[in-house]
């Protein structure tokens, strides 16, 4: 295996793992944070789930375009 395939494998696994792990923590405050929220003002709980799940969608889907190009950067080597 050359140097430049073994480095994109690498550089993938990587990117793809950073993606991950800032969509866990992204999400995990967010969920936190909406919590403590309704816990402050139960009676908002609908303002704050919907605007919870819109975030985590966002959050995902910037998760889901960083682990496709960290794929792509494998695949086009």
């Amino acid at each position: 295996m050359e140097w430049a395939s073994m480095g994109a494998y690498l550089g993938a696994g990587i990117g793809a793992g950073l993606c991950a792990i800032g969509a866990g923590l992204g999400i995990g405050r967010l969920a936190g944070s909406a919590m403590e929220g309704i816990a402050r003002q139960p009676e908002a709980m609908g303002d704050i789930r919907t605007n919870m799940i819109l975030t985590a969608a966002l959050i995902e889907g910037v998760a889901l375009i960083g682990e496709v190009v960290a794929l792509l950067l494998v695949l086009t080597k």
